[in-house]
């Protein structure tokens, strides 16, 4: 009998990172998979083809994540895991012993890539966290420094203090909230962007007409197409699912293209107040 494991899934293009190495174009969101159903749900996720898996410390989910990959059946080396520092251990030795228990929790002897899951601007440490991840970087506890929801101001600062700019920003992105403008700069600076709830969270983007239109023109559903429409545009999306047909749905996007009048139609949906829940990281602060 054919180990799942080695069933090869959807061919999932890899995106250079600033820093020499590669992300999937598609990651799998871990928020809210915990316990062994979570465990059960992200080795469906790794058997089907997904090589990226998102968590933070905050999701409580790390050592589920890390029992997952041992339980996959595929080599460590070929999946990357992402974790995330709470604002509360900003402080440059909280943060070096955090991402220690990251690991510990994970049973994991390295991070592919760890964030900063808010700049916290109040609080004023951001810089002083990412000195720590770096530091972290060099002793090969990480292999990729990132952020996550930093606006331009916060990445230039943590760049002028260490020379080194973040692999990666993660960031509220979906059709009501294109984020068009982070994607250029991201795009100037060399960052990859990943997104956050790239299908929106409780909300009606799924049902928009104007995309239900274009997954009809091309036998798709409407989730496929707006991921479709994240990789088009340059980001990794984290869609979250614990079912195991929609998440080879989500991860089987790249054998058809949105041209440029859909791919405009459907960031024309963009709204002012487009955020899910008005978490702007000038201000918001998450410990």
């Amino acid at each position: 009998m054919m180990n799942p494991a080695a069933v090869p899934g959807p061919e999932v293009p890899l995106l250079p990172l600033n820093d020499g190495t590669t992300l999937p174009a598609v990651a799998l969101g871990t928020y809210k998979l915990n316990g062994a159903p979570g465990v059960a749900a992200m080795v469906s996720a790794i058997r089907q083809g997904y090589r990226l898996l998102d968590s933070a410390f905050n999701y409580e989910n790390e050592g589920a994540v890390g029992r997952a990959v041992r339980e996959s059946g595929v080599p460590r080396e070929q999946i990357q895991v992402t974790s995330k520092l709470p604002g509360r251990h900003h402080r440059y030795d909280e943060a070096i012993a955090t991402v220690q228990e990251s690991l510990y929790r994970a049973g994991l002897d390295y991070y592919d890539l760890y964030l900063i899951h808010w700049p916290n601007p109040g609080v004023g440490r951001y810089v002083e966290a990412y000195t720590a991840l770096v530091d972290l970087q060099k002793q090969g506890l990480i292999r990729s420094v990132g952020v996550s929801n930093f606006l331009e101001e916060h990445l230039t600062a943590v760049t002028a203090a260490t020379g080194i700019t973040p692999a990666v920003n993660q960031i509220e992105l979906h059709p009501y909230f294109p984020q068009t403008d982070a994607l250029a700069l991201h795009g100037r600076l060399g960052i990859q962007t990943e997104s956050w709830s790239p299908v929106g969270r409780g909300n009606t983007v799924a049902s928009e007409p104007v995309i239900v239109e274009i997954a009809e023109n091309h036998d798709r559903t409407p989730i496929e197409v707006i991921l479709r429409w994240h990789t088009q545009r340059g980001s990794i999306p984290l869609p979250k699912s614990s079912n195991s047909a929609r998440q080879l749905a989500n991860l089987s996007i790249f054998d058809f293209s949105l041209d440029d009048d859909e791919l405009a139609a459907i960031t024309g949906l963009g709204r002012a107040d487009g955020r899910l829940q008005d978490q702007d990281p000038a201000v918001y602060e998450e410990m």
